[in-house]
């Protein structure tokens, strides 16, 4: 019986610093063997592995997704503030946290778009981590897919904080 191809849509390469640990090449040679048509690398905050994880999937045959796991600050904190009002969880104070938010460039204007935003989290958003808001994915989510599945993601927070209005 013929199974469905597998693509990975959500995978961390050693350019995700103290998380992954997959080099690319050895990454490609796996998604060979899998027989693979494709595979994402979405690599936190950032897009540096991008030109290697192209070459190398376009060596073996392979659809190179460029993506990233950008951190997203949270609801009514702006790209620039520093520090976020706690929230009420269950009688306790809760710090606010960033999200995390999987994009996949669909196109090259994608692309283009991705490297605006990883720029953006590095240049102005820089707190800890390279963060961007709800109004820079607005502005610049052309040619952009969004996953949300990451247990990191905003609507799992919204459930983790017992919000279940808010995930909706």
């Amino acid at each position: 019986m013929p199974t469905d191809p597998f693509i990975h849509l959500h995978l961390h390469t050693e350019y995700s610093l103290l998380d992954g640990a997959v080099r690319i090449k050895e990454l490609m040679k796996k998604a060979e063997r899998c027989k693979m048509p494709a595979v994402a690398m979405t690599d936190h905050g950032n897009i540096f592995g991008a030109i290697e994880f192209y070459q190398q999937a376009k060596k073996a045959g392979i659809k190179p997704i460029i993506g990233c796991e950008a951190y997203l600050t949270p609801p009514g904190v702006a790209l620039t503030d520093k520090k976020a009002e706690p929230i009420a969880v269950g009688g306790k104070a809760k710090r606010k946290r960033n999200s995390h938010l999987t994009l996949l460039a669909a196109t090259n204007e994608g692309y283009a778009n991705l490297m605006k935003l990883t720029s953006l989290g590095h240049l102005e958003g820089m707190y800890y981590k390279p963060r961007i808001d709800k109004e820079a994915l607005a502005a610049h989510s052309a040619g952009l897919v969004c996953l949300s599945g990451c247990i990191n993601g905003e609507i799992n927070q919204f459930i983790q904080n017992e919000n279940i209005a808010g995930a909706r």
